[in-house]
Formats: C-alpha cells, sequence, structure tokens
C-alpha cells in the first residue's frame, strides 16, 4: 500500500469513530476532560491494535470471523442505540448510557473497531508477512482515529446544544449508533451477496 492509501484507510476506519464522538460530545455537553481524552485514546488504541490482532488470526480465525464481523458490530451497536434511545425517555438520573463511563466508552471503542479488525485479515492478503511493514498503517490509524475522535467530540459540544434543544441529544446519539450498525451489517451483506 502505498502512503496515500494507508492515510484514506485510515480516514475511512475514523468514520465510525468521529460519529460515535459528534453523538458523545452531545451529550457531554460541555467538556470533561477524562473521559473526552479516554474516549480518544481508546478508539485509536483498538482502531490501531485490531488490524495486528486480525493479521496475527488470520491463520487460525480469518474464515470464522469474516462470517461474523458485521453482527459482532452491528448488535454491539444495535444494542447501544436502542438502549441510549430508551434511555432518552427516561429521567436524567434514571438514565444508564453515559459516554462520560468507561465501561461504555470501552465498550464503544470495541464496536467501532471491528472492521479494523478486518483490515488486519486483508494486510494478510496484500503480502504483509512481517510486524516491522505493518507498524506504519498501524499507527496511521490509530492516530487518525484518535484525531477524528477529539474532532467529533468537538464538533458534538460545539453544535449539540442547538441540537439538544431541539431534539433530544441521547435521542440522536441512539439513532446515529443503530445507522452506524446497519451500514456495516449492509455493506457486508451487500459485499457478499446477501
Amino acid at each position: 500500500m502505498t502512503h496515500i492509501e494507508i492515510w484514506f484507510l485510515a480516514l475511512a476506519l475514523a468514520m465510525d469513530c468521529f460519529a460515535v464522538s459528534i453523538a458523545s460530545g452531545i451529550i457531554f455537553k460541555r467538556v470533561a476532560w477524562r473521559p473526552m481524552l479516554t474516549m480518544a485514546l481508546l478508539f485509536g488504541l483498538f482502531q490501531g491494535l485490531n488490524p495486528l490482532i486480525g493479521w496475527w488470526g488470520t491463520e487460525l480465525f480469518s474464515n470464522m470471523l469474516e462470517c461474523i464481523d458485521h453482527w459482532i458490530a452491528f448488535g454491539t451497536l444495535g444494542f447501544l442505540g436502542a438502549r441510549m434511545i430508551m434511555d432518552s425517555f427516561k429521567a436524567e438520573e434514571e438514565r444508564r448510557f453515559n459516554p462520560r463511563r468507561y465501561k461504555v466508552i470501552f465498550t464503544l471503542a470495541i464496536a467501532t473497531s471491528i472492521d479494523a479488525l478486518v483490515i488486519g485479515i486483508s494486510f494478510s492478503c496484500m503480502g504483509y508477512d512481517h510486524v516491522a511493514p505493518l507498524l506504519y498503517p498501524i499507527a496511521v490509524i490509530g492516530v487518525v482515529s484518535s484525531v477524528m475522535s477529539l474532532a467529533g467530540l468537538a464538533i458534538g459540544l460545539k453544535f449539540g446544544k442547538g441540537i439538544a434543544k431541539r431534539l433530544k441529544a441521547e435521542l440522536c446519539g441512539g439513532i446515529i449508533l443503530i445507522i452506524i450498525g446497519i451500514k456495516v451489517l449492509a455493506e457486508h451483506l451487500l459485499e457478499h451477496g446477501l
């Protein structure tokens, strides 16, 4: 892969992180550095490490993982999205979905990085047969995902107040997560012929 292709790949992988971060920024309503930085770092870490894990696991698990990765992403994002939507109709003190909670951030990091795992499998198919050539793409993917997550959080914080006044932030965030899950599932099903 060329450097330009790696950067475009990193941007494509970071789009889910970006969208989820916008939704989280809307829910945050104001700057909360610790959870925001944790989110950006975990999103970047998982996006960067999952291609390496996928590359390592290619020989053992590629066929099995490729058959279910889209269902894992769809199920996880759908579950979190549905939970956010249900929480949006509850009083503030009763809400369970909270992107300030580390368990939620961790789950979102896993859900948004499933496709990066498959990219690792494709790296193996492209002839990457040692770890050393993978270090550059992995670093770029991780850094771009972290930066895009911070940008998404900033956009959610900046423009979310207006949206949140008209719509419930959790409702919007839940819908976004479900749409991302449907997108992942639909892309896979269309690519592999329903």
